[in-house]
């Protein structure tokens, strides 16, 4: 398929079909984007159709690609956290205190049924306010927590399912308290 992007003054994309037809307010859409964020793009129509498909962002030429990728930037809104400083309570709802890669902040979580496994070292975590941030590589989160200043290691050392950079967390209930397959 053949067709042209451009960014127009409002900063939207726009694609230009072959047949010459302008398709306003496109949205860049990733396949995975967590599990695999390279792979997999789709441009659709504000009403959900499919105007073009890519098997990768590699395989997207170098002139358009910037123009979707700052798209992606723009509408991809999703913080890491980077480590959880201070959690309210081991019920929930709790208010947890948090570095992200845009900075510090507090959610408040709802529930248990708002941390979701994406991968096996992959959390989602979706606030009261549906803000969602990502928790990679928990292990790293849980060595660099502040509560009561314990390490990774001593609370894994004596529990036969956890290993390290492979810990199956189920939930994390508060500072030092989590649960292991």
């Amino acid at each position: 398929m053949t067709f042209q992007l451009e960014i127009d003054a409002y900063g939207t994309l726009n694609v230009i079909d072959e047949a010459g037809v302008r398709h306003a307010n496109v949205r860049p859409v990733r396949t995975f984007p967590i599990s695999d964020p390279d792979a997999g793009l789709s441009l659709m129509s504000p009403d959900g159709k499919e105007l073009a498909w890519f098997e990768s962002i590699g395989a997207i030429g170098e002139r358009y690609k910037e123009m979707i990728l700052q798209c992606l930037a723009q509408t991809e809104f999703m913080p890491t956290i980077l480590r959880i400083s201070k959690v309210s309570s081991f019920a929930t709802p709790s208010i947890w205190d948090i570095k992200t890669d845009r900075g510090d902040t507090r959610l408040k979580l709802k529930g248990e049924e708002d941390i979701r496994r994406i991968t096996r070292e992959t959390l989602l975590i979706t606030d009261a306010h549906g803000i969602q941030y990502l928790i990679e590589l928990m292990v790293i989160i849980l060595k660099h927590t502040q509560g009561n200043s314990s390490s990774i290691s001593q609370l894994t050392k004596n529990h036969p399912n956890c290993h390290r950079l492979n810990m199956p967390i189920t939930r994390i209930v508060g500072p030092k308290a989590f649960k292991c397959l």
